[in-house]
């Protein structure tokens, strides 16, 4: 999915590349050791998706984003390149976006303070903007930390509720999402109600993002993951597959006698095609075209026909290329 080319909002594209340029200059200060750590996945790339829900839910690409428009995406994608770090770290990553891991080139220290500065520079940005954005990325930064404990908290445990898997997920990916359209929508001084229709978006968007996720690390090949598939099995990440797995009345119980400890390949692969032959998959994307329903009906109440299309595309792009199970 290419969420820039599929929003097809005029001027939208302008503004990311002047996006850009600024992204980078916000954390250069002139040490080349530190800005070289601080730039590494800057210039790696990515899809910039917090920072272009941003962007359109300020503009709609009818007009040039403001600096404060602009400010309010960097904020926010800053946030989420430091949570990158320090996740890495936690992981034990040797690659993202297909170089080297901050941890792996600079070492684990290095990437934890680099994370840091990246969070501290997002705090500032956000300061800039007013108390009620400086509030919200607080707030923000809040249920990331928490969504990462949950996560952590429940590694390798077979017991893990639903409950619990949507803490995690609502603090790691669907609050910034949310907070992208919010951070947008006040930037452009948009009424109460678009304000909280368009954050209601960006978090049903961070929830199908993350249900997608899941079905992918079971279903996609290594090569389109970058990781081998049922990675999160091997890390007792009991993502939602799993858990619906788990209640099968036929597979529940041989699965949950592999899980709950770190895996070998072979057990890796047999959790994998359990949770597969349980029909947990279809049940899934059951429950990730629910949230997209609702996102779509909430956008009606947008009186901007364009950004309602846009958005109600790019959410239905991340279920639409997947098979049917």
């Amino acid at each position: 999915m290419n969420p820039l080319q599929r929003l097809t909002l005029p001027l939208l594209e302008s503004d990311l590349v002047r996006f850009e340029g600024l992204l980078a200059d916000s954390v250069i200060i002139g040490d080349e050791y530190l800005d070289s750590v601080t730039t590494h996945l800057i210039y790696a790339g990515g899809k910039r998706i917090r920072p272009l829900l941003a962007l359109a839910s300020a503009t709609a690409g009818q007009r040039e984003a403001s600096k404060e428009d602009l400010l309010g995406g960097i904020c926010l994608e800053l946030m989420h390149l430091a949570s990158l770090y320090h996740d890495d770290v936690m992981d034990e990553a040797d690659i993202r976006r297909n170089v080297d891991s901050v941890n792996a080139r600079y070492g684990n220290l290095i990437a934890i303070v680099a994370g840091d500065y990246l969070m501290a520079r997002s705090a500032s940005i956000a300061a800039s903007l007013g108390v009620e954005i400086a509030a919200l990325l607080a707030d923000t930064l809040a249920l990331l930390t928490r969504g990462q404990v949950s996560e952590v908290k429940t590694a390798y445990s077979v017991d893990r509720s639903e409950a619990d898997y949507y803490e995690a997920i609502d603090g790691k990916t669907a609050s910034l999402m949310a907070s992208s359209c919010r951070v947008g929508a006040l930037t452009a001084g948009r009424s109460a109600a678009d304000v909280e229709t368009l954050t209601r978006y960006g978090r049903h968007f961070g929830v199908v993002y993350q249900l997608r996720d899941d079905v992918m690390d079971f279903i996609a090949t290594d090569g389109q993951l970058g990781k081998p598939a049922g990675q999160d099995l091997q890390e007792g990440i009991y993502n939602m597959p799993t858990l619906i797995a788990l209640r099968h009345p036929d597979i529940g119980d041989e699965l949950r006698s592999l899980l709950g400890k770190p895996l070998t390949d072979e057990e890796r692969e047999h959790a994998r095609q359990l949770v597969v032959a349980s029909g947990a998959i279809t049940e899934t994307l059951t429950i990730a075209h629910r949230y997209a329903t609702e996102a779509l009906e909430n956008l009606q109440s947008l009186g901007e026909p364009d950004l309602a299309k846009g958005f109600g595309v790019i959410i239905a792009d991340l279920l639409d290329d997947l098979p049917t199970y």
